[in-house]
């Protein structure tokens, strides 16, 4: 069984200034004059976890890090309602990540994420394909309004009570519509006491998800501090509600512009959140990625799908 590597300090750091008032953290670790490699966080919102570093030999690999706009260590933070999101898209994160390649003088990099973040990797890779070597996703997503929909809705069907329970924490008139919006407007009300209230029923309903999983544990989504959770909802919440402004399956409409980039997509078949159908539609339209399906893991992961991860960043990390 494959071992995580021991956590290695960042040699650098920084917050950098990506325009529109807003600076986003950054660190490097490993092999300074390593494989460039990006890891690119899930939420929407949640930050850049630590420990993605210990998927990468430091010996071979120059790891970046970095927390998207509005959370994590970036400023300003979205768990402030004064601060406005209008500059908080999928647009203006895909500019910092390139923003971010050249301020760190790195000509091409591995993209390594999951969830939302295999998303944002998808969209930066079609957006930019000659600045990515390879792609390593774990939890396959694309972020279509059929997804959204699942993930808000859909999955209801399994869970009837928890599925009411986040419905019927919105007013009445809001209950038959869109729920995501609806949360979105409750989030950035003037009023704390139902900002806090809306995320942490947004987060009852994620961890009842998560929880229904085999290897799932509760509690998952709402184990954060206050601030890391507003900001993490709150980000959520104004992505998904406005579809993450992409096209209704414009990332697999455009998959073809991944060509010629190798890919390793590992998907857990358990997943409740983002459904095995994601991650199979988009192995068929990228020939150069290769589909691993773990059979015991959900969205959050097992051991399996540790040690696939660590497999394909390993082999890629013989590729020079």
């Amino acid at each position: 069984m494959a071992q995580p590597f021991p956590p290695a300090e960042p040699d650098a750091h920084g917050l950098l200034d990506v325009g529109d008032g807003h600076r986003i953290y950054w660190e490097t670790s490993g092999n300074p004059g390593g494989k460039a490699a990006l890891c690119v966080h899930g939420g929407p919102g949640s930050g850049g976890r630590r420990g993605s570093r210990t998927m990468f030999d430091p010996e071979v690999y120059r790891v970046v890090l970095f927390d998207q706009r509005g959370c994590g260590e970036s400023r300003p933070h979205a768990s402030d309602p004064a601060v406005s999101l209008a500059h908080n898209t999928t647009h203006h994160l895909i500019a910092d990540m390139e923003r971010l390649r050249e301020h760190l003088g790195i000509e091409r990099w591995l993209l390594y994420g999951g969830s939302w973040g295999s998303t944002l990797i998808l969209a930066y890779a079609e957006r930019h394909p000659e600045r990515v070597s390879e792609i390593v996703i774990s939890g396959v997503t694309m972020t279509r309004p059929e997804e959204i929909d699942w993930l808000y809705r859909g999955v209801g069907r399994l869970l009837p009570g928890p599925w009411e329970t986040f419905r019927d924490a919105l007013p009445v008139p809001d209950r038959g519509g869109n729920l995501v919006a609806a949360y979105d407007r409750l989030l950035n009300s003037p009023d704390e006491a139902v900002r806090v209230r809306a995320a942490r029923d947004w987060c009852a309903w994620e961890d009842a998800v998560i929880a229904h999983e085999v290897l799932g544990h509760p509690g998952y989504y709402s184990d954060k501090t206050d601030d890391a959770l507003m900001a993490f909802v709150r980000i959520s919440a104004h992505y998904f509600a406005n579809e993450a402004w992409l096209e209704d399956g414009q990332l697999l409409r455009d998959a073809h512009r991944l060509a010629g980039i190798p890919a390793v997509l590992i998907h857990g078949r358990l997943d409740l959140s983002s459904p095995l159908k994601t991650a199979w539609e988009l192995s068929k339209a990228w020939p150069d990625a290769e589909l691993k399906v773990i059979d015991e893991s959900g969205h959050t992961g097992s051991p399996a799908m540790r040690d696939a991860i660590l497999e394909a960043i390993a082999r890629f990390g013989k590729n020079t």
